[in-house]
């Protein structure tokens, strides 16, 4: 069996990931996109850095959920993953409906004038009455990201065995594709395909059934980490090859998206196709180039890292209903975009600390609603 060497990059990128996640959603706030509280005034101009950020910070996610299964599947059997997996994604979810996100449906329906009284009434009276959201009040909201995870390890972990512990052709194929930095390009056409043929006819609902474009989409990138991860050294000495080609590729990339929805409005298949294509080869290429200078810079221990990665977790599943509910109080107070921002994301890191560190790590019981380990099983 091969032996486990821990990426200390590989950590650092999913807690800055995460930590951008909390600023996207204050910024969800601001920008003209639907969200489910708004303020009182939209600035239209943060649209811009906040669709650059929206490109890639999913998939990259997904890229390292993938990479972070090849290194789970190396301590256990696939019994013992699936149990595992099920056991700290369904049970943070399952509580994630029933306690952390009914806040944020409430807030929202208060802000929208769709209820008038206390929490406690719309708790125990219809906040779980009339379906799912929007139309009824059953939500994962910001938590749709473990059920699509818990979706792709169950479904791919038997393939994800036998790659791992068999020698196949196909991850040396990998390995003498990716030598040559071009080959990490050819990823992108199955990406390509679903953005192209797939997102049309099923656009994202994060609802899980019937969203066949998220799925498909997302279980690839989950895909290309496990067999990235899989090639070993090889893939980490191919980043320093491509990343400055990639940085390049991926300024241009986005540089002609934002031409292309500034100035073209048209709308037909070639249009559709060109957009698409852009789309994936600048997903695609700000993900090596985060991968690659996170490995230049970022592949060291740190006692700070220790702490935060594993506040990752329960961070992901409070931050939201904390944003929320300090925007509803801040939507129509007549302040500035910095002073809201500011509140808005020191307020849900501190808060979100502060339930993590003073209570959730005190208090063993709640490891499990928050997809802890035990420190003593901590690896």
């Amino acid at each position: 069996m091969q032996k486990t060497i821990r990426r200390h990059d590989l950590d650092w990128l999913r807690v800055l990931v995460f930590g951008l996640l909390i600023i996207y959603h204050v910024g969800m706030f601001f920008v003209p996109w639907g969200w489910h509280i708004k303020n009182a005034v939209i600035y239209d101009d943060l649209r811009w850095p906040m669709i650059f950020i929206n490109q890639w910070r999913l998939p990259i996610l997904f890229v390292i959920s993938g990479m972070g299964t090849y290194y789970a599947l190396s301590k256990r059997n696939l019994r013992q993953f699936n149990i595992e997996r099920s056991l700290r994604l369904g049970i943070p979810l399952l509580f994630g409906m029933l306690v952390i996100v009914p806040p944020q449906v409430y807030f929202e329906r208060i802000a929208n004038e769709q209820f008038l009284g206390s929490y406690w009434d719309y708790y125990t009276s219809i906040s779980f009455s009339g379906g799912t959201y929007p139309e009824g009040n059953i939500s994962w909201h910001h938590l749709w990201f473990l059920p699509y995870l818990l979706l792709f390890s169950m479904v791919l972990s038997p393939l994800f065995i036998y790659l791992k512990r068999t020698k196949t052709r196909f991850i040396e194929w990998v390995k003498r594709l990716i030598s040559n930095w071009y080959g990490f390009y050819l990823f992108v056409f199955p990406l390509f395909l679903a953005e192209a043929f797939i997102e049309p006819f099923f656009p994202t609902t994060h609802a899980l059934i019937g969203d066949w474009f998220t799925i498909t989409y997302y279980i690839l990138l989950f895909f290309y980490g496990f067999i990235l991860i899989a090639t070993g050294t090889i893939f980490w000495n191919a980043l320093v090859k491509v990343r400055k080609k990639a940085l390049l590729i991926g300024c241009i990339s986005f540089t002609l998206l934002i031409l292309r929805w500034l100035f073209i409005e048209a709308d037909d298949w070639p249009q559709h196709l060109t957009e698409a294509f852009l789309k994936i080869i600048n997903v695609w290429s700000w993900i090596l180039v985060l991968f690659a200078y996170a490995a230049q810079y970022l592949n060291k221990p740190s006692k700070y890292l220790q702490y935060a990665n594993r506040a990752v977790y329960p961070f992901y599943i409070l931050h939201q209903t904390i944003t929320v509910i300090l925007g509803y109080y801040l939507m129509d107070q007549d302040w500035s975009f910095i002073v809201k921002g500011s509140i808005m994301v020191v307020g849900t890191f501190l808060i979100s600390w502060f339930i993590y560190d003073l209570i959730i790590l005190r208090i063993p019981m709640f490891y499990p609603l928050f997809g802890l380990k035990n420190r003593k099983k901590m690896p």
